[in-house]
């Protein structure tokens, strides 16, 4: 492990600044996923997953590029390693613990949200399968539109 410069420490502050700060935005990606899926606003999900994912791949790269820098510099890409290398930067170190709070948030509520979206997988399930068994049944009315009794003439083939 070698002593970061002032450019190192700074570059790796500016990674936790727009880390955290991009942690903010997804939160806010999620929260909204979570109110498109509770009402039931299945059209506005499409574009709003598309939003997700990139935003999730702006927070892979910043995640890259802070672990490249840490490693760089001979540390590992973790919470203590991160500290050590920040330790005379309480303001850098308190971003640091604001991003992890942020990380957590987002990942409890990504799991509600799967949640909800396995429910109303099943919900859709149960619907189809009900659908599907009463394709499977005779019509209840005639090409006229009049009630027909069901299980009512001959079965094809018999005479």
């Amino acid at each position: 492990m070698q002593t970061p410069s002032p450019v190192e420490l700074q570059r790796l502050a500016l990674l936790i600044e727009a880390e955290a700060s991009q942690l903010k935005e997804f939160l806010d990606l999620i929260e909204r996923e979570k109110s498109l899926l509770i009402s039931g606003d299945t059209d506005g999900l499409q574009p709003l997953t598309e939003e997700k994912n990139e935003r999730y791949r702006q927070l892979q790269r910043l995640h890259d590029d802070r672990a490249t820098l840490l490693a760089r510099c001979g540390f590992a890409n973790d919470d203590a390693a991160l500290r050590t290398f920040c330790g005379k930067l309480p303001k850098v170190l308190a971003r640091w613990d604001e991003a992890l709070a942020l990380a957590a948030q987002a990942r409890a509520h990504n799991a509600i949200n799967g949640r909800l979206i396995a429910e109303r997988m099943q919900h859709n399930q149960a619907a189809l399968s009900v659908l599907l068994s009463a394709a499977d049944q005779p019509p209840l009315y005639d090409a006229g539109g009049h009630s027909r009794p069901t299980g009512s003439g001959r079965i094809l083939g018999s005479a």
